[in-house]
């Protein structure tokens, strides 16, 4: 009962969607009454056919004729309209699928970092993909089959009953165990779909995780053991598999069981009505055909049910994505702090990933303009954490985080990011040229502007070795460079952009120890009269800043200058000591 009530609103959701394409539902719609009237309109015109012939040598020859050109006008004005009816279904239906697509791609976009760090992404990939193809899939049967089958049911119980009511009564009698059995099993197949495509999920982002960690599974000799949890889940979506499939063919055999009984019921009847005298030869023939006619759509109607139950279990995993809470939208007005000069505070922030784990608790910083400030702690501290809040990609508990003086949850947060220019440890390029990457912040940058900022990262010696330099193409993953290489690309789109502040998180860790000395001397000219942030495992690269911030436990337990810190012989000193005993 469970799975009923959480169908039920999907299909509401399904249906809003369907909606804006009434004009193609209506035209289906009356595409398929055409096609049944005309598929109905044939027996009718066979049975009359057959009273033609009355006895031996007394056949109607050219009222037969009659009957059977209107029989084959009628059998091309069906193959017609259900052509043309399955053209719209087509159309109908991947444009839904489309746009659904679309809405999950754009609401993912929106969705706060926080919850995506906190999923998979090979099973958030397999709910945009799989599952909505899945969807289309069970869509497109239920257009196709459906409408022409609930048609076909009313038509011909319309038709027999005006044939002979008493053998009509049989069908009507025997009908509904067709519809106990397939609603039955129906209703238990749902929770086994779920599962099926739950389990789905999970091996599609075990197999993302592998590919993309391959080098780390084979360096660890890890290989058995992933291959190990691979066979666990790939054994529970078997047997899911198997039990949904397993059940779900069961709707089929038992409904043609039931509609066995309905032929049966008709010809017995009707074969005692016509020796009777109550109906004629061609009108038997005509019932038994209709009778045919009416349990076919029952089979293809239990079908379409196993079909929607696994697309609207799809669908309900698409709309939990879609539905997720959006990060919390910009202020109607947004503040403006005009040119940023680059002065931060934090007053009293408060955060943490779990309630029961607090990270930051009572956090109080201030940053003047064109300051460098260094971060160091061990791991787990809250470096990167504090860099994601500043930067808005998490949202803090409580406390401010103020920018020039103006609150940062009142800008927007575009004009908050592009004032900043990020440095990671882990690269991100996406698909396209080497320019196309390295202009991506400045998009309308000059050739010259972008080998420019490529010489001061030091990655235009690489380039111009590629196959086609700067139309060189790479992929998101950015084969055949180098960790360090895509690195410098990352470095180079900063240098590009020049933003008024720099978060530079162990932004040359990838780098061999020559390169990263130049790359450091741009980085000094880059970070004169900017505000900076550099986070930093290795001590030797932040002699210099102007604050260090020393962190533990969320906390800042130390700040102050290279020098002072060492002389005061507290956690800094231990950190250095530690890097730099023999």
């Amino acid at each position: 009962m469970k799975s009923d009530r959480s169908a039920n609103p999907t299909w509401k959701k399904v249906m809003l969607r369907i909606r804006s394409y009434w004009p193609g539902l209506i035209a289906t719609l009356l595409l398929a009454a055409l096609y049944v009237a005309m598929s109905l309109y044939i027996p009718i015109l066979f049975g009359s056919a057959i009273d033609c012939i009355v006895t031996a040598g007394a056949v109607d020859y050219s009222a037969m004729a009659v009957y059977l050109k209107r029989a084959a006008l009628c059998a091309v004005a069906a193959a017609l309209a259900q052509w043309l009816m399955s053209q719209l279904n087509n159309h109908i239906t991947y444009r839904v699928s489309r746009d659904i697509r679309d809405e999950a791609f754009r609401h993912i976009q929106t969705l706060p970092l926080r919850y995506l760090d906190q999923q998979s992404q090979g099973d958030t990939v397999s709910r945009v993909v799989a599952d909505i193809d899945a969807f289309a899939d069970g869509l497109l049967m239920g257009f196709t089959q459906l409408f022409t089958g609930l048609t076909t049911i009313l038509g011909t119980l319309a038709i027999m009953l005006r044939i002979h009511w008493g053998i009509a009564l049989v069908v009507v009698c025997i009908t509904p165990l067709s519809l106990v059995v397939a609603n039955f099993i129906a209703r238990r197949t749902h929770a086994m779909f779920q599962l099926q495509t739950a389990t789905r999920g999970r091996l599609t982002g075990l197999t993302d995780e592998a590919i993309a960690n391959s080098k780390v599974i084979q360096l660890f000799g890890h290989e058995e053991a992933t291959m190990a949890q691979f066979d666990q889940i790939n054994g529970k979506l078997e047997k899911a598999a198997l039990q949904a499939t397993f059940f779900s063919s069961m709707v089929n055999p038992s409904t043609r069981f039931v509609n066995s009984l309905v032929y049966a019921g008709v010809g017995l009847t009707g074969a005692l009505v016509a020796i009777g005298g109550g109906i004629t030869v061609g009108n038997l023939t005509s019932l038994l055909n209709y009778a045919n006619q009416y349990t076919k759509p029952f089979n293809e109607i239990s079908g379409v049910v196993t079909e929607l139950q696994n697309a609207l279990v799809c669908a309900e995993r698409v709309f939990a994505l879609i539905e997720e809470p959006s990060q919390t939208p910009d202020p109607a007005v947004p503040q403006h702090p005009g040119p940023v000069r680059g002065k931060l505070e934090i007053r009293d922030l408060r955060f943490s990933y779990t309630p029961e784990k607090p990270l930051f608790v009572g956090f109080n910083l201030q940053v003047r303009p064109g300051q460098r400030v260094a971060i160091v702690g061990p791991t787990g501290c809250g470096k990167t954490t504090l860099i994601n809040l500043l930067m808005r990609f998490y949202e803090a508990d409580s406390g401010q985080i103020l920018l020039d003086g103006v609150d940062t949850r009142n800008m927007e947060r575009g004009q908050l990011r592009r004032s900043v220019g990020m440095v990671l440890q882990d690269t991100w390029l996406k698909s396209g040229t080497i320019r196309e990457n390295i202009a991506m912040g400045k998009p309308d940058a000059t050739e010259a502007e972008i080998i420019a900022a490529a010489k001061q990262a030091h990655a235009h010696s690489f380039i111009r070795r590629l196959p086609h330099g700067y139309d060189t193409r790479i992929s998101e993953t950015g084969e055949n460079l180098s960790q360090g290489q895509k690195q410098l690309l990352c470095i180079a789109r900063v240098m590009l952009c020049l933003p008024p502040m720099l978060f530079l998180d162990e932004a040359t860790s990838s780098i061999d120890t020559r390169t990263e000395r130049h790359i450091q001397a741009a980085f000094d000219a880059m970070m004169t009269g900017r505000t900076s942030f550099i986070v930093a495992h290795r001590l030797s690269t932040i002699q210099e800043a102007d604050l260090i911030l020393v962190m533990r436990n969320g906390c800042i337990v130390e700040q102050g200058k290279h020098q002072e810190l060492l002389q005061r012989r507290g956690f800094y000193a231990q950190l250095y000591q530690s890097q730099f005993a023999h």
